[in-house]
């Protein structure tokens, strides 16, 4: 197969290699104050307090789960054997976190058109015993998150969200990723932006905020201020702080390579976020009425990570013939992130449950796949498209 319309391109330019160069022709390699510069820019444009940057996505959801687990804040402390509510539709280190810190996970069918919590479904789900609910904003579409908050009111319940296909989304004029306590963010290659590894988590709360700095890197006081919500207080003796450890921490530390491109990129975010929506509507203009295919529902504002295509119930199009259309038009194309997860082998190790029927998640485990979006306009690609 030839691609003509491939599912993620570079997003760097001469900016982002001089970057490297100025990383390289200094000599330090390590965290240090490009990736400071760029939490603190990256803090600004998500409209959050504080921002740690991590080595990916999926280590930015295991420091939010791990650090609930160290939070001495009673309504936000998790424990094992703690109920977490997530969607079945997900990638699979929206889930591992959960299942390595012994939680309950609780899998919820998602809506056919949004991709996003199925939000009845999620309202029946929750119980007393209900601790957590991870949102995944799916594929650019943040969550109904006026419905999700009416859904815990008045129940003890923390909300966190893995936003690492969503950078850029926004809902009721607030980005997605800053509803919950923490929200995580990817810059793999295939994303809004692209740091080559890398990923972010956000929050407003202090306590949280300095419990991630101390996950990040081995759990020691190094990186703390002297006054800290950790430890207390630090000796005034930098050897005394050197090796001190206080929480059961990793070595996700991202390198000061990837914070300065990550500067780079920032700048360039609103651009590429603008251009991207811009396709999106002119794929909903071409798609919305098609006989055999379902896109994605917008819920508040969309960044558009990509764009679905749901073969329709009632269709008798099958997903290897959509598939072979898409590939003699040029296009590459995936599954929808990792269809419904639920099914998979490794959930033999997890503690779960699936309370209700996930029709909606097989539905688009067999029928669903996604083609690429990109931050420059693309309606060659979309009129393509219009031809299925």
């Amino acid at each position: 197969m030839s691609i003509k319309f491939p599912l993620a391109t570079s997003t760097w330019a001469t900016e982002e290699h001089d970057a490297m160069q100025r990383v390289i022709a200094s000599g330090m390699f390590t965290m240090g104050a490009n990736v400071a510069e760029f939490e603190k820019r990256f803090a600004e444009y998500a409209g959050s307090r504080y921002c740690v940057m991590v080595n990916s996505g999926s280590s930015a959801n295991l420091l939010i789960v791990a650090a609930l687990f160290y939070t001495l804040n009673p309504k936000l402390k998790l424990n094992r054997g703690d109920e977490v509510i997530v969607p079945a539709v997900s990638w699979s280190t929206t889930y591992y976190p959960l299942y390595q810190y012994g939680l309950k996970i609780k899998f919820v069918d998602i809506d056919l058109h949004t991709l996003n919590y199925d939000l009845d479904q999620l309202e029946k789900a929750v119980t007393d015993k209900t601790k957590a609910i991870m949102a995944v904003n799916l594929l650019g579409n943040p969550n109904d998150f006026d419905r999700i908050h009416a859904i815990m009111a008045g129940r003890d319940i923390v909300l966190i969200e893995d936003n690492c296909e969503s950078m850029g989304a926004s809902y009721q004029g607030k980005k997605a990723g800053t509803f919950g306590v923490m929200g995580s963010f990817s810059t793999f290659f295939s994303h809004h932006i692209s740091t080559m590894e890398g990923g972010m988590i956000v929050t407003d709360d202090e306590e949280l905020y300095q419990i991630l700095l101390s996950l990040r890197a081995h759990g020691w006081t190094r990186n703390l201020p002297k006054h800290n919500l950790v430890c207390g207080e630090k000796s005034d003796d930098p050897f005394e702080e050197s090796f001190r450890f206080v929480l059961p921490g990793y070595n996700v530390r991202p390198l000061e390579m990837e914070g300065a491109i990550g500067i780079e990129q920032v700048k360039k975010l609103p651009g590429f976020i603008s251009a991207r929506q811009a396709n999106g509507k002119l794929f909903q203009a071409a798609m919305v009425d098609h006989p055999d295919v379902l896109i994605q529902q917008e819920i508040g504002v969309s960044s558009w990570f990509g764009f679905s295509l749901v073969i329709r119930p009632d269709s008798t199009l099958t997903r290897p013939v959509l598939v072979k259309k898409l590939n003699d038009l040029g296009f590459e194309c995936r599954p929808i992130v990792a269809g419904n997860f639920a099914k998979n082998e490794v959930v033999k190790y997890f503690d779960s449950e699936t309370p209700f029927p996930l029709n909606n998640a097989t539905h688009i485990d067999s029928n669903g796949l996604f083609v690429g979006n990109h931050h420059y306009e693309i309606s060659e690609a979309i009129r393509s498209l219009s031809q299925l």
